[in-house]
């Protein structure tokens, strides 16, 4: 059942990405609403299928590879859709509503077996996983914005005239706005960081084994340091401050999927 509101969620996010695109070419106002209007009720669909997947399960809906890739999805969204109501920020609603399509997409694709619910392996029968896993999730999704805050500046910066204010105004805004979301996704990313050290010693008697995982996740945590401290001198605003924050979401990318599928370790079950 869970899958059938996972299935309009899909779509719903497919006809926004699209919505989005439209506006960005058009600059219609009633498109911007449309946009925002299918989003939300893509959210609500996709929360219904976590809600049944929870009741189905008997625990929270991100234990095993499909669960985490439609939970991270409904994340980005939630996170979007904060950043739109607080900024208006609906130039990078595409990038966003798009990459929840791919990753629904994507998990819709797994073998049956990967889709089946199925009882908690002994690890993760804690507390902890709620909170080490929502909170690094929420970081995720505050770098994907920031990662869409990224390469709308790129593209838009590639074609700056010298006079078009309402573009120099976007890239101010995509600057500030991506410096301000990889501050909470920091925050984020170090809470779960911690809580994962706290747990994992919980559960294997030692706070850090240099876990493909953990290490990917200090990797990537060390990249938007970088990009926190490098803001701090002029010349590294705008473009390169950019490229930093695509960069980045490409390491959370290789730390989410490419560890797991590419690596083993004690986060294999994930």
């Amino acid at each position: 059942m869970d899958a059938f509101w996972f299935g309009i969620a899909l779509i719903a996010y497919g006809i926004s990405a699209l919505s989005y695109t439209m506006l960005s070419l058009f600059d219609r106002q009633a498109l911007g609403k449309l946009a925002v209007g299918i989003t939300i009720a893509g959210v609500i669909c996709h929360a219904i299928g976590l809600i049944i997947r929870t009741i189905d399960a008997g625990h929270a809906p991100f234990t095993n590879l499909y669960e985490s890739l439609v939970f991270a999805s409904w994340s980005m969204v939630i996170f979007y859709l904060l950043i739109e109501y607080r900024y208006k920020a609906r130039v990078i609603g595409g990038f966003i509503t798009l990459m929840a399509f791919l990753t629904i997409g994507y998990a819709s694709l797994l073998p049956s077996r990967v889709k089946q619910v199925s009882p908690l392996v002994p690890a993760l029968q804690s507390h902890w996983l709620e909170f080490h896993v929502v909170a690094c999730f929420l970081a995720y999704a505050a770098f994907a914005v920031a990662f869409g805050c990224g390469i709308v500046y790129l593209c838009k910066s590639s074609s700056l005239g010298k006079k078009d204010e309402n573009q120099a105004n976007t890239l101010d805004m995509m600057d500030k706005l991506s410096c301000k979301t990889i501050r909470v996704g920091i925050l984020l990313l170090t809470i779960g960081i911690i809580t994962g050290a706290v747990w994992a010693n919980y559960s294997w008697g030692t706070y850090w084994s240099w876990d493909p995982k953990e290490t990917w996740a200090l990797v990537t945590w060390i990249i938007y340091i970088i990009y926190l401290h490098a803001r701090i001198t002029p010349a590294w605003q705008g473009k390169i401050a950019a490229w930093l924050a695509v960069i980045g979401f490409v390491a959370v990318i290789f730390t989410y999927l490419g560890v797991n599928l590419l690596m083993k370790g004690l986060h294999s079950y994930t």
